[in-house]
């Protein structure tokens, strides 16, 4: 059973119970019982102390059961309570059963212990009244309409209120507790916001609607009432002079200085209006605004500035020097931030644009919108509002060898001004000199392509930093060297001998050589600016063929220079670039010329005579069939002064190994010849030294055989000393070591039998010690067996004597037989008619006992 159902008793009608089948209940004090009258179906309440003696027709349903008792301070909840008279009697029906207020409660405090009438529930146990403390409070609803004695009102369902602290709560059946409200503590500088849940009075009187919230400022503990809300605590903010508050206004209000704040308006509060403010309920704090400082050496433009009337100036602009400290105002923005003042020096200067019309205070004009001036230093310049600064400028200081491309806007000219120091006026400006790839690449590498060739196994490329385009081109042309350089405006060209530097004007470009390099030539390899004049060698291969069809690839080297004349008209100085390509035009006649003269040649005479036939096939025979000294190129003055044949050899395979095999033939031939010669020498030499160390070989014998002689002599009486005390001194051992021999064995013998004799005395002693011992032991221990074998026998004899006195004969008789007997009436009893009875030691003989059990179930189906 339940406690619920043990403290509220049973239904009506409830036989069950506990089930006790007992006549006499003992009840104590303070205990009571329901029983049930199954005549009348009614149950009673019998309280203790007492002895109840319970009827055939009665039966108790519940209990002994303790009363409930609610001490001091406690209370507890009774779910369909009974009925009672004005004096506190429970009311009965016409059949005595106790009447009930059904689905009703009654909340009892402290009083006498009380039983539960059949039918009362203890919903809610003993409980401790609630102790309200201080600064706090219970939030109570109504759930029926009621009389408040206390507050003397009428209370209606669904009324809130509050029951504050300190003090001791007492329940009541038509009220709830929703809550535990807790006083809000407020500090300085903080406040409360609150917010009306429905229509009521704050605790200053005033009148609040729905969803109203306001604000509590008072320091110290409050307790919001029944129908406010906490929404949440507010903080002051602190303000000093670097701070100010930016707030804007969620509605139309009333701020704390008494001035009409318009829905969306923003402004400012710094600590000149208040040093902490707490944000009204309207008021949204936007942020916390810094100060802006400016030194004197700052200035700044505000935009959209704020008026004397408070409202923004919109699309206007203010100037602000420094040095001066302001809050930007809600809407204000500094155009560029802070900025410094312009400080121009000497060589310094500002380009500046009018934005609009005004009155130039410091030149005294009237500047236009548009208008492009400019201000040099040294000065100090803040601009007004109405200029921009488009640029500022700096004197450029350049050197006799240095320049820059300047060009003008208005007209578009283009110059080049160089050695002078030359700040841009405003309507200058920088002008790039773009010039092609290849060129722009060897003005970086800043070197001469040809000093580098590829042949030579030069690099020819690395890696500088870029060239800047508004400097004047310049180029440095080294020593017997030369550069054309063409005017397209002008349409002329004009050369420059080195060493010297070039300055390219605007409209002007290098002429770029294209030269052929590698071997054989190759067009194109060489990219230069500068013509080298010589003079100087180039290297080629070229293949030729003779007259018996020897195909031969000859290497040759030839020295070349241009000739002409640095103070020569510009016309002949113009020849230098007529030919682009001349390394791989001079080549190539070259060639020509020596394939046609080794043609008609044969192989053997060429290879004779190959340096002559070379020489006279280029340079050519004079009147005396001499060959000349030189070979002229009037296109561009080129002249070949030698030629060098670094190798030949031939094409063909089986020529080569053929020229290749004659060679080595000759050469073995040669190399055999010095062979023999020097072996020759080397055998004359050879028998020269034989003889020489043969004489000095018997020389040295002869000296050997002296000093032989004398080592013999005393090896010899060394020995006969030696022989003569060694035999001496090893009789005089021997003799002695015999003596010490026998007398050490003398006394090794006696020491021998002397240790044989005590031994086996010692030996035949222990055994006569043990024997004796050994026997006296079994003696002893035969006699104490037989002396406790008399007793033990002498004690069992005398115990079965007494036993079989005390028992009798009768009694032994009587045991003897009891086990069988038992036996024999424990199967009767069982129905057993046939049994096999054994102590599992006596052997029976199964087989029969087996065929007389199954010859007896055979004879008696009957047989359980």
């Amino acid at each position: 059973m339940t406690e619920k159902g043990k403290r509220g008793g049973a239904p009506f009608g409830f036989a069950g119970g506990s089930g006790s089948e007992e006549s006499i209940y003992r009840i104590p004090p303070y205990y009571y019982i329901h029983v049930l009258n199954h005549n009348t179906n009614v149950t009673t309440v019998e309280t203790g102390p007492r002895t109840f003696i319970r009827q055939d027709h009665e039966r108790v349903i519940f209990g002994p059961e303790k009363m409930a008792m609610v001490p001091p301070r406690h209370y507890c909840i009774i779910e369909n309570p009974v009925q009672r008279n004005e004096d506190g009697s429970v009311i009965e029906d016409q059949s005595g059963q106790i009447k009930l207020n059904h689905a009703d409660q009654e909340i009892r405090l402290t009083q006498e212990p009380f039983p539960l009438y059949p039918g009362e529930i203890l919903k809610l146990p003993v409980t401790a009244l609630k102790v309200v403390p201080a600064n706090s409070a219970l939030r109570l609803r109504a759930i029926l309409d009621f009389d408040d004695a206390v507050a003397k009102t009428k209370r209606v369902a669904g009324d809130e209120w509050l029951f504050e602290g300190p003090g001791t709560y007492i329940p009541r059946k038509e009220v709830v507790v929703d809550e535990t409200v807790r006083a809000t503590i407020i500090k300085a500088n903080q406040a409360i916001k609150l917010r009306a849940r429905k229509e009521t009075l704050d605790r200053q009187g005033d009148a609040r609607v729905t969803g109203e919230e306001w604000l509590v400022k008072k320091v110290g503990a409050y307790l919001p009432g029944a129908y406010e809300e906490v929404v949440g605590v507010v903080n002051a903010y602190v303000l000093t002079d670097k701070k100010a508050l930016h707030v804007t206004a969620t509605r139309t209000f009333k701020d704390d200085h008494g001035v009409v704040r318009k829905n969306g308006e923003e402004w400012l509060i710094t600590m000149e209006d208040t040093e902490a403010h707490i944000p009204q309920v309207y008021e949204e704090v936007v942020g916390v605004v810094a100060i802006t400082t400016l030194t004197n050496r700052q200035y700044c433009v505000i935009l959209d500035p704020v008026g004397e009337d408070g409202k923004p100036q919109l699309g206007q602009k203010k100037l602000v020097k420094g040095e001066k400290s302001f809050f930007l105002r809600p809407g204000e923005h500094l155009e560029k931030g802070i900025q410094g003042i312009f400080v121009l020096g000497e060589d310094e200067g500002l380009m500046l644009r009018s934005q609009e019309a005004f009155k130039d205070t410091d030149a005294d004009v009237d500047r236009q919108p548009g208008d492009k001036w400019m201000i040099r230093g040294p000065k100090e310049y803040v601009p007004p509002v109405e200029v921009e600064v488009v640029d500022r400028r700096k004197a450029i200081p350049l050197d006799e060898n240095e320049g820059i491309y300047v060009r003008d806007t208005k007209t578009g000219k283009v110059r080049a001004i160089t050695g002078v120091t030359y700040m841009l006026s405003q309507d200058e400006e920088l002008w790039q000199k773009e010039l092609p790839p290849a060129v722009e690449t060897l003005l970086i590498s800043m070197k001469d392509p040809l000093a580098d060739r590829g042949e030579r196994g030069g690099s020819g490329s690395q890696k500088d930093k870029p060239r800047e385009k508004t400097r004047v081109v310049t180029f440095r042309v080294p020593h017997n060297a030369a550069v054309q350089i063409y005017d397209y405006k002008e349409k002329k060209a004009r050369v420059v001998f080195g060493p010297e530097l070039v300055m390219l004007g605007p409209d002007e470009q290098f002429t770029q050589l294209s030269l052929s390099g590698g071997k054989p030539k190759r067009p194109n390899v060489i990219k230069s600016l500068c013509l080298l004049l010589g003079p100087d060698f180039c290297t080629d291969i070229i293949t030729i063929e003779t007259s018996d069809h020897a195909r031969l690839q000859l290497q040759l080297s030839y020295n070349w220079h241009l000739d002409v004349n640095k103070n020569s008209t510009a016309a002949e100085a113009a020849k230098l670039f007529s030919v682009p390509d001349f390394i791989g035009d001079a080549c190539k006649a070259i060639a020509s010329r020596i394939r046609g003269a080794v043609a008609g040649v044969a192989f053997d005479d060429f290879h004779k005579n190959s340096a002559k036939i070379i020489r006279a096939s280029v340079f050519g025979l004079d009147e005396n069939l001499k060959v000349k000294e030189r070979f002229h190129f009037p296109q561009n003055n080129l002249v070949i002064t030698s030629i060098d044949i670094q190798s030949a050899e031939p094409v063909d395979q089986r020529t080569r190994d053929a020229l290749q095999k004659s060679v080595q033939l000759a050469i073995e031939i040669t190399t055999n010849s010095q062979e023999a010669a020097a072996r020759h020498e080397a055998e004359r030499l050879e028998q020269e030294a034989k003889g020489r160390l043969e004489r000095q070989k018997i020389m040295d014998e002869a000296e050997a055989e002296k000093a032989r002689k004398e080592l013999l002599l005393l090896q010899a009486n060394s020995a006969a000393v030696e022989s003569t005390g060694q035999a001496k001194a090893e009789a005089q051992s021997r003799a002695e070591a015999a003596r010490i021999e026998g007398e050490a064995a003398v006394e090794q013998a006696k020491l021998k039998a002397e240790a044989a004799k005590i031994e086996a005395e010692s030996e035949l002693d222990r055994l006569t010690h043990a024997r004796e011992a050994e026997l006296k032991y079994v003696t002893e221990q035969n006699e104490m067996e037989i002396g406790k074998s008399r007793e033990m026998s002498e004690i069992e004899t005398d115990k079965f004597n007494k036993m079989v006195t005390s028992i009798g004969s009768d009694t032994i008789r009587a045991i003897a037989v009891s086990g069988p007997e038992m036996q024999v009436k424990l199967l009767q009893s069982l129905g057993l008619k046939s049994t096999l009875i054994t102590d599992g030691n006596t052997p029976i003989n199964l087989f029969n006992t087996a065929q007389g059990m199954l010859g007896g179930m055979v004879a008696s189906p009957e047989t359980d």
